[in-house]
């Protein structure tokens, strides 16, 4: 039995306003979301951090398997229209939101395609509920406005105008990003850009071990 369910990514129509984008509820099978939770790793603190740096083992390594095989990249090829043939793949682990994330952005120019699967049982918050956004100016003027709870699956293509945020939280907030991105150089300098941060939140745990919330 596979983690994800691939035929309500299939059944999922495109959406183009305002840039290309699906969103799929419950794409981690709710069969499965307790055992990926059970596995999911302890991170240091906010931000960003690279499997590298973690203890990705379990139900959690399955899934991720999953996510980085075949099967999801020939969905997403087909449902983007796209050719992802020789693009490197990377991954970062969420534990943590700050108030200061959530900025409105496009993403970086090296990202094609960003997935976001959101790991919370539950999300009763306004804020924190990703907005997919009209322009670069207003956190108000959004098209869709995703819940990070349930297994839930936002995947867009990254273009000029690919504007999302989010209204400002704090505290626990699980998230696994992966992009599909130009090329290996980019994953080299990304993930021992997130390595760097990680070891330092983790030698900070050390004397403050409250600063992993």
């Amino acid at each position: 039995m596979t983690y994800c369910d691939f035929e309500a990514l299939e059944r999922t129509a495109l959406e183009r306003d305002p840039f290309e984008f699906i969103v799929v509820p419950h794409f981690l099978r709710p069969d499965r979301f307790g055992a990926v939770i059970a596995d999911y790793p302890k991170v240091p603190g906010p931000g960003s951090h690279p499997p590298a740096e973690l203890d990705i083992r379990g139900h959690f390594a399955a899934l991720i398997e999953e996510l980085r095989g075949p099967q999801f990249q020939s969905a997403i090829e087909t449902k983007f229209a796209i050719d992802l043939t020789d693009r490197p793949t990377m991954y970062t682990v969420r534990g943590f939101v700050r108030e200061k994330d959530g900025s409105i952005h496009t993403d970086s120019e090296t990202k094609i395609i960003t997935v976001l699967l959101y790991m919370n049982e539950d999300w009763r918050e306004d804020a924190g509920r990703l907005r997919l956004l009209r322009s670069a100016t207003d956190l108000e003027d959004y098209t869709a406005e995703v819940p990070p709870n349930g297994g839930t699956l936002l995947v867009f293509r990254r273009s000029e105008r690919s504007w999302h945020g989010h209204k400002p939280t704090s505290g626990p907030r699980r998230a696994i990003q992966l992009n599909w991105v130009t090329s290996q150089a980019v994953v080299d300098h990304e993930q021992g850009r997130h390595r760097i941060s990680t070891k330092l939140k983790k030698f900070r745990n050390l004397f403050m071990p409250s600063s992993a919330a």
